[in-house]
């Protein structure tokens, strides 16, 4: 599995032949700027809530080779209306196989509106499996117990978790969910790109160094593997 960082909570995995790219909030982002959305190609878009940064760049993305957009019942129905229709509309608790592996969506605690201030149902976050490697996708979330109940049914083998603060998780509630979900591997994601969520690095190395985590901040355009 390869992963991609484009900056915020945008993230590019090839997985089993297949494109995905979660939370494309790109263009208007000044640490990414360096990213050509023109020249991504993905061929299916997971969204985990409606906010602007995390659909920004959805309709650029969708349009260059009209990838399936998976997210919840009223975020698929919004880019349908705008004539975005290829979509596949989901809820909390359900799952679906896909040619890349199964998706489940699951609880998170944060709130969800499209660009234009309409309803974006419930915000999400999303366990991938598929042959390569098994993994959640927190979206923007506060810690929660349900957390928990992603360990009992899935074997993880990474995590990424939010540790901006302000909004979402700081890194002390994301090692704590680390803990819950049953990953010793995470990928931080939505630091940074804001002033609210500016992350002193080092400390955030050490803080998960201490618990045994191995903790990736990734660069803007940086590829690993696993």
């Amino acid at each position: 599995m390869e992963i991609t960082y484009y900056g915020h909570s945008c993230f590019l995995i090839s997985t089993q032949g297949k494109r995905i790219i979660f939370d494309p909030f790109i263009t208007p982002n000044d640490l990414a700027k360096e990213v050509k959305v023109a020249d991504i190609q993905a061929d299916y878009i997971l969204l985990s809530h409606g906010h602007q940064d995390h659909t920004a760049d959805v309709e650029a993305i969708y349009g260059n080779n009209e990838a399936t957009i998976i997210s919840s019942f009223e975020v698929v129905s919004w880019f349908g209306n705008k004539g975005l229709t290829n979509g596949h509309p989901m809820n909390h608790g359900g799952g679906w196989s896909f040619d890349f592996g199964t998706v489940k969506m699951v609880n998170a605690v944060h709130s969800s509106s499209m660009p234009d201030g309409s309803y974006g149902g419930n915000p999400a976050g999303f366990v991938i499996q598929s042959e390569e490697k098994t993994f959640y996708f927190a979206g923007d979330t506060a810690l929660h117990y349900d957390m928990q109940l992603i360990k009992e049914r899935h074997s993880l083998d990474l995590a990424f978790l939010p540790i901006g603060d302000n909004f979402t998780m700081d890194i002390h509630d994301a090692l704590k969910a680390a803990e819950f979900v049953g990953t010793d591997q995470v990928i931080g994601m939505h630091y940074d790109t804001f002033p609210y969520i500016k992350i002193d690095h080092e400390a955030c190395r050490k803080l998960a160094e201490d618990k045994g985590i191995g903790l990736q901040l990734l660069q803007i355009g940086e590829t690993t593997k696993l």
